[in-house]
């Protein structure tokens, strides 16, 4: 079964959300959440940081990602793990796989005219805003 990640990436106020536009299909021209693959054999934690990395240039030290939910897609043959992290500073954001983009958080985000993911992205959105305080707490407390 092969794995995704996707990695929900909160500005350091939790008031942004970087999103991607995405220049292929699936869902060419719609904003996505970034991610990718999972290597045969490697960590889901390790693919999120190396995707995260790949696609937007943030690095190990500029976030932590939390494991939050993920799907299975048995008639696919596929899983999707999903990440959260708020960074810990303001970054440069660059990549060129898709066009990257600071969203604010007042959009409608289960729109499949908008976004991706069959009203994925709102359905996480929703779960993360359910445990934010609690999720980053720890951050919190360290500055």
């Amino acid at each position: 079964m092969q794995g995704y990640n996707v990695i929900m990436v909160y500005n350091k106020d939790m008031d942004k959300l970087l999103m991607c536009e995405r220049l292929k299909n699936p869902y060419k021209g719609l904003s996505n959440l970034v991610g990718g693959k999972i290597e045969k054999g490697e960590a889901g934690i390790d693919a999120a940081y190396r995707e995260l990395h790949e696609e937007t240039t943030i690095s190990f030290d500029e976030i932590t990602l939390h494991h939050v939910m993920d799907f299975t897609y048995y008639l696919q043959d596929c899983y999707v793990e999903v990440y959260v992290g708020r960074l810990n500073r303001d970054v440069v954001v660059t990549g060129d796989e898709n066009i990257l983009y600071w969203s604010d958080l007042d959009h409608n985000f289960f729109d499949k005219t908008l976004y991706a993911g069959e009203g994925n992205i709102g359905h996480m959105i929703e779960q993360v805003n359910r445990v934010k305080d609690r999720l980053f707490a720890d951050e919190d407390s360290h500055g």
